[in-house]
C-alpha cells in the first residue's frame, strides 16, 4: 500500500511505491510472441526532491532533449523587482485564497508529516541516487496532431486487443481505436518504435479532442473522472513545455456521456482563482456536476518540508483538487444513489516528481469514495494506472521504457519480493499504519 499515514487531515502518499506496485509481474514481449519474465521499477531517482526551491534549470532550454526535468538547488528564483502597490486583481486574488487556506495546509501538513516521520518516512533518503536521469523528448502530441489527417475509421469496431491471442503486438492502431491490455501482469511492448511498459487490466486512447469518439463509444459509464487539464499560464508558454487549452474549450469535454450517475469528478487545477472559479461556477454546472469539496495536494521534499516556502510569492508548494458528483437530470432514486460523505479541506501529502506534470496517482485515496469495482477513467492522462482507462494526447509519455529499470528475472517469483523503493524503514511503516486502522 502506499498510503503511508491516513488520519483527520487527510493522507500522506509513497507516490513512487504505488507505481511500483502495478508492475511487480512484468514481462518483455516480442513481436514474434516470446516473452521474457523481468523486474520492473520507476527510476526511484525521480522522486528524491530533497532540497527546497526546485526549479526548472534555466540553462535546459525546450530543444536541448530536457524540457521536463526540475533540478535541485539552494538558491531561491529571482523575483522581478517591482512596487507592491503594481499587483493585479490576479494577484491580489491569489493572496485573499492563500490567506484562506493557509493554517489548513500549515496545521494539516504538520500533523501528517509528524505521523509519517513517526513510522520512519520522509526523514530523508539514506539510499539517494545520483541524479535523475533527462526524460526522452516526448513526441507523441505531435504524432497525434499528424494523425488528424487521417480518414476517420469507419468500422464499428472501436477496440483493439494491445497484445493478440498468439502473443504479437503488431498493426496496432493507437490513435483510432482504444487499446486494451487485458492480461494480468505488465508488458514492455514495442509501439511505434518504441518501447512503452504497459500496466495490467488497463486500457487507453491516444489521441486529442477531435478524435475522442472512440472512448465515448467504449460503451463504459466511469464511476470516476480525474483530469488534469493542461491549464493556460504565462509560465507554460513561454517554456513551450507543452501546448495548452483555453478553458472554455474544457466544456467540450463529453463528461455527461462517459459518467455514470453519482459519478465522482475530480479536477486538477493551478494555484490561478479565475481557474478554479471557472471549474466550480461554470465547468462544473455545465456538466451538472455538483461539487461536494476542495483537496489540496501538498509537495514535500524527503524530509518532510514544503518543497517552496508557504508564503513564497512564486510557486505555492500546493495545488488545489476540486470534487464533484454528476447529477444528470433524470438520476436514480435516493435508494440507488447511496454515496459516502467526501469531507472538505482534505491534504494529500507527497514527495512530488522531478518530472514536469507527473502528478502522484489517486486511486488509493478515493477508492473508498466510490463503489467496489468502479470504473475509473482519467482524462489528459500522461501515464496509465492499472485497472483504469485513460485518454490524452501524451496519454504514453511517462510508459516509456527510460524512465524504468528493467532487468531479466532469473526467478519470475522474485519480481514480487524487491525491497520497498524508500529502503528498508519503508516496509515497518506501512505495516504498522495498517495494523492500526
Amino acid at each position: 500500500m502506499s498510503v503511508v499515514v491516513q488520519s483527520g487531515p487527510g493522507w500522506v502518499l509513497n507516490a513512487l511505491l504505488l507505481i511500483d506496485a502495478g508492475y511487480q509481474r512484468c514481462v518483455r514481449t516480442g513481436n514474434d510472441g516470446s516473452n521474457l519474465q523481468l523486474k520492473c521499477t520507476f527510476k526511484r531517482q525521480y522522486f528524491q526532491i530533497s532540497k527546497s526551491y526546485y526549479n526548472r534549470s534555466p540553462s535546459a532550454a525546450p530543444n536541448e532533449g530536457k524540457p521536463d526535468i526540475l533540478q535541485v538547488t539552494d538558491k531561491q528564483p529571482k523575483k522581478r523587482k517591482r512596487k507592491r502597490s503594481e499587483l493585479n486583481q490576479g494577484e491580489i486574488d491569489s493572496q485573499a485564497f492563500h490567506q484562506k487556506v493557509r493554517s489548513v495546509i500549515l496545521e494539516g501538513t504538520k500533523t501528517l508529516v509528524a505521523s509519517a516521520q513517526s513510522c520512519g518516512y520522509l526523514n530523508g533518503d539514506a539510499h539517494a541516487e545520483k541524479e535523475a536521469p533527462p526524460p526522452p523528448e516526448c513526441g507523441l502530441a505531435a504524432l497525434c496532431e499528424m494523425a488528424k489527417d487521417l480518414p476517420p475509421v469507419d468500422e464499428e469496431e472501436h477496440v483493439q486487443r494491445l497484445i493478440s491471442e498468439g502473443g504479437c503486438t503488431t498493426n496496432i492502431d493507437l490513435f483510432s481505436r482504444v487499446t486494451e491490455h487485458d492480461q494480468d501482469c505488465a508488458a514492455a511492448v514495442k509501439l511505434m518504435g518504441q518501447e512503452y511498459v504497459i500496466p495490467p487490466r488497463t486500457a487507453f486512447l491516444l489521441s486529442d479532442f477531435t478524435r475522442m469518439n472512440p472512448l465515448v463509444e467504449y460503451e463504459k459509464s466511469f464511476d470516476l473522472i480525474v483530469m488534469d487539464p493542461p491549464w493556460e499560464n504565462k509560465s507554460v508558454k513561454r517554456s513551450q513545455r507543452y501546448s495548452s487549452l483555453p478553458s472554455s474549450q474544457l466544456k467540450r469535454l463529453p463528461v455527461p456521456q462517459l459518467a455514470s450517475p453519482n459519478c465522482l469528478v475530480v479536477t486538477w487545477v493551478t494555484n490561478r482563482p479565475s481557474h478554479l472559479r471557472f471549474v466550480c461556477d461554470e465547468l462544473y454546472p455545465h456538466w451538472n456536476v455538483q461539487v461536494v469539496a476542495k483537496w489540496f495536494w501538498v509537495k514535500v521534499t524527503t524530509l518532510g518540508q514544503f518543497v517552496f516556502p508557504l508564503d513564497s510569492q512564486h510557486k505555492k508548494p500546493y495545488e488545489t483538487l476540486v470534487l464533484g458528483r454528476y447529477r444528470p437530470a433524470a438520476s436514480p432514486s435516493d435508494s440507488e444513489m447511496k454515496e459516502v460523505l467526501i469531507e472538505d479541506n482534505r491534504l494529500i501529502i507527497s514527495v512530488p516528481s522531478a518530472l514536469h506534470s507527473q502528478k502522484p496517482s489517486l486511486s488509493e485515496v478515493l477508492n473508498s469514495y466510490i463503489r467496489p469495482g468502479a470504473e475509473c477513467l482519467e482524462l489528459f492522462a500522461r501515464g496509465l494506472q492499472p485497472g483504469w482507462t485513460s485518454w490524452g494526447n501524451e496519454v504514453l509519455k511517462f510508459q516509456h521504457s527510460s524512465y524504468f529499470t528493467l532487468t531479466p528475472a532469473d526467478d519470475p517469483a522474485d519480481t514480487s519480493k524487491e525491497e520497498a523503493p524508500d529502503g528498508p524503514s519503508a516496509a515497518p511503516a506501512l505495516s504498522s499504519h495498517h495494523a492500526n486502522r
